[in-house]
């Protein structure tokens, strides 16, 4: 069953030990306005699957991140998330897998539940279900008497 949140409220998300950050709810508007983020469609055709998803991440993240805590500059001094630190926070190997793993992925398992379907009448996934049909008998005829 899904469970709808009608508050949606921002929520914090645990990124690393002592690393948090406060997020916009992934709602429809957040994903559609990623994918058409300029840093998006500026990704040439002929870029990996992992660039792409580099890229509408941290699009995506520049978008949601409303605050966070555990995050400083060189001197350790705490620092506001601008979309610059976001993408620096991004480039951390582990940041970026837990932003994915909390985050993202609970939107695409959703995408994915609604794209289920049932077995295709043919072709590879076809349930297996009768093809032939019975030959039809020949119709009697009436006997003369």
């Amino acid at each position: 069953m899904l469970t709808l949140d009608l508050t949606n409220a921002p929520r914090w998300h645990d990124l690393a030990p002592g690393v948090r950050v406060q997020l916009r709810p992934l709602t429809t508007a957040l994903m559609v306005a990623t994918r058409s983020d300029p840093a998006v469609e500026a990704v040439p055709e002929e870029a990996s699957d992992e660039e792409r998803a580099v890229a509408f991440a941290k699009a995506l993240a520049r978008r949601a991140v409303l605050s966070w805590e555990g995050v400083g500059d060189a001197d350790g001094n705490p620092i506001d998330p601008t979309p610059e630190a976001i993408d620096a926070l991004l480039d951390i190997w582990p940041i970026f897998e837990a932003f994915q793993l909390s985050y993202v992925s609970k939107g695409l398992l959703l995408e994915q539940e609604k794209n289920a379907s049932a077995l295709s009448p043919n072709g590879p996934s076809a349930g297996a279900s009768a093809t032939a049909k019975p030959a039809r008998k020949p119709a009697r005829t009436a006997r003369r008497g």
